[in-house]
């Protein structure tokens, strides 16, 4: 067990991303965002009106060398219940340690977007670090009787360690990705403690009765963070499968397990001595298909249960380049009709 933890820790864990399933887990679920973490914000809000996310506003303003790889920033436009429109900056600081320009950070976006835009921008933090005492939150200056004294609120994912009884009985998406969050990090360096929870985690989606895009959207941030040793994530795909069978519910089975399964098994083949060439072709295959298989999720939402088998016949190529397609296309059914025939289907028989 103790080799298993070694080489869980420096293997595993290291190559944990929290960035790019918290900008998801808040595009998916923005007002439950705003209502879990800033709640006096999210009640003025008129949640009637579509939100609208400005990504290439914020590009503008934060440069890559400022921002490093760690944070999840979303720009959000909403409109108030008083009929006034309004930017909210939500910056999320993930697997973040304690920062000394983190506030002079945060002003610094803040007046960039309204000198660039001239809106008003209401800036959030989310803080994932474990120094229970660094609580950024203001920055100010003052020259001569010139005094600049900017505020903002912030979260702290710690505080919400004692706070388990209310994230259980919270039927708000953010409590289990707060959960989630949590457990990644103390189980960093226990990878049977971390299925444990893991398992827990993806149970819990369907004892709180969550909707089928729910499962799928939350299984996501779940298997994103908390990455497990190949033997212990086999075990886990196992008990999953059980339980959807237990519930007659193929969520995960259907989709994200689905092309996760097929593209271990490829990478797996390139291993292997015999036939390593095809099993690099192949890993790379269903790499590019898990890809897009995310991709469909995130754009349409729903998808046809035969759509996976159906892309799994393509090539490498072909694949890649419906990658290209979904990015563009505006339907679903516009994306099914570009899916070119697999040359091992058969074909109907001409009329005599």
């Amino acid at each position: 067990m103790s080799d298993l933890r070694d080489n869980f820790a420096r293997d595993d864990f290291a190559r944990d991303d929290f960035d790019s399933p918290w900008k998801d887990a808040i595009e998916w679920y923005f007002p439950e965002f705003m209502q879990f973490f800033f709640a006096d914000a999210y009640a003025d809000i008129d949640w009637s009106r579509p939100v609208e996310f400005l990504d290439k506003e914020l590009q503008q303003i934060v440069r890559d060398a400022e921002v490093g790889r760690r944070y999840a920033d979303k720009l959000a436009k909403v409109w108030k219940k008083s009929g006034e429109e309004q930017w909210v900056l939500a910056h999320i600081e993930v697997q973040g340690d304690a920062e000394a320009e983190f506030d002079r950070r945060m002003y610094r976006y803040n007046y960039r977007l309204f000198d660039r835009y001239d809106r008003y921008v209401a800036s959030f933090a989310v803080l994932s670090d474990s120094r229970a005492t660094w609580r950024p939150g203001s920055f100010g200056y003052e020259l001569w009787g010139s005094r600049i004294q900017f505020e903002f609120p912030i979260a702290k994912l710690s505080d919400y360690g004692e706070r388990w009884i209310e994230l259980e009985a919270s039927d708000n998406p953010f409590a289990t990705v707060v959960m989630a969050h949590l457990k990644a990090l103390e189980t960093r360096h226990n990878a049977a403690e971390r299925h444990y929870w893991k398992f827990y985690l993806i149970r819990r989606l369907y004892e709180r009765g969550y909707q089928r895009q729910d499962v799928l959207n939350l299984f996501h941030f779940i298997d994103w963070l908390m990455r497990l040793p190949e033997g212990l994530e086999q075990q886990l795909q196992a008990e999953v499968h059980q339980l959807e069978e237990e519930r007659h519910m193929r969520y995960v089975t259907s989709f994200e397990r689905f092309a996760k399964e097929e593209g271990r098994e490829a990478g797996r083949e390139e291993g292997r001595e015999e036939g390593r060439e095809e099993g690099r072709e192949e890993g790379l295959q269903q790499g590019a298909l898990r890809t897009l298989i995310r991709l469909l999720l995130h754009r349409f939402q729903e998808l046809p249960e035969e759509l996976p088998l159906r892309l799994q016949k393509l090539s490498l190529e072909q694949i890649e380049k419906l990658v290209d397609a979904a990015l563009i296309v505006q339907t679903l059914t516009e994306f099914c009709a570009l899916i070119p025939v697999p040359d091992d289907t058969p074909q109907s028989d001409s009329p005599s």
